[in-house]
């Protein structure tokens, strides 16, 4: 039977529910870090991480069970999966510290920096050329996130430094993901970060474990299922709609993590915060829009 991804009769129709499918990744990706906060505040920070990643794992060992004859374990570059996934767990588990610190709109203006950080480096890793519009709109977004973090005025938390390690372990992340994206399909690249984060905390639950009692334990259900559930809707949005298309949605957290921040937590973003994050946005959908129009004139024989 063929399955209704593999089924593109209406590209219009596919292409919004790419939008949509993407949309709704980071919906969850926002819920995920306020139920890391709200678990942040009575429990160990590898239990939580733990948690996150056993989700994940379930929902990537249930796909391989359902895709077994595709055998989505199998890749051209294992240890480069391996070292992408390590990554990943490495952006997830100084996110989930910052958020113990600082307000989810803070951690988000500045893991928005994330897409400048890939342009630079972008240049050494992958062989790829940045005009001058470009680097202008990198160096405003970098402004933006100083206007965030206010660097030299007394006021700035030592996790917003732990935040920007999560960007850059997420620049290195996605660059790895467009290198591995020609080779690999995107099931076997979230298979392997769902399992690298599961197979590398496991070992330390008996070491650190507080039982969850009264609401931590539909938390700690949540968040596996969160981070599971999201990084499948991401998937599976890449298979009705081009990655250029997509990448402006990520900014739709712009939205939710204030706004989770004040309902839940009762944080009002600093006009700061809000000034510099919309930089920071700016910066980057410039930048998306330049690289497609950088790629279109490079298409055209």
């Amino acid at each position: 039977m063929t399955s209704a991804i593999a089924v593109r009769t209406l590209p219009v129709q596919d292409t919004l529910r790419g939008i949509m499918l993407m949309a709704g990744a980071f919906v969850l990706f926002s819920l995920l870090d306020t139920t890391a906060k709200l678990l942040g505040q009575s429990h160990p920070m590898a239990q939580v991480v733990w948690a996150r990643y056993a989700g994940h794992g379930l929902i990537a060992v249930l796909f391989v069970f359902a895709h077994w004859r595709q055998r989505p374990w199998r890749s051209a570059h294992p240890l480069l999966q391996l070292l992408r996934g390590s990554l990943l767990l490495v952006a997830t588990s100084l996110n989930f510290l910052a958020l113990r610190y600082l307000q989810l709109a803070e951690t988000a203006s500045i893991y928005f920096s994330t897409p400048l950080l890939v342009a630079i480096l972008s240049v050494p890793l992958l062989g790829e050329r940045i005009g001058p519009r470009r680097l202008a709109a990198i160096a405003v977004g970098l402004v933006g996130v100083l206007i965030v973090i206010r660097p030299g005025l007394g006021i700035v938390h030592w996790a917003a430094g732990i935040s920007c390690l999560v960007a850059l372990c997420g620049a290195f992340y996605q660059i790895l993901t467009r290198k591995l994206a020609a080779a690999d399909s995107p099931h076997t690249a979230q298979l392997y970060a769902a399992l690298v984060g599961m197979a590398a905390t496991t070992p330390l639950m008996p070491l650190d474990w507080v039982a969850p009692q009264g609401i931590g334990i539909p938390l700690m259900l949540a968040i596996g299922l969160l981070g599971g559930l999201g990084h499948w809707l991401l998937t599976v949005a890449h298979a009705y709609a081009p990655a250029p298309i997509l990448a402006p949605f990520t900014y739709t957290q712009i939205i939710w993590m204030p706004l989770l921040g004040y309902t839940v937590f009762g944080n009002v973003p600093s006009p700061w915060v809000l000034l510099g994050g919309a930089i920071v946005v700016a910066s980057g959908l410039y930048l998306l829009h330049r690289e497609r129009v950088v790629k279109g004139r490079a298409a055209i024989p």
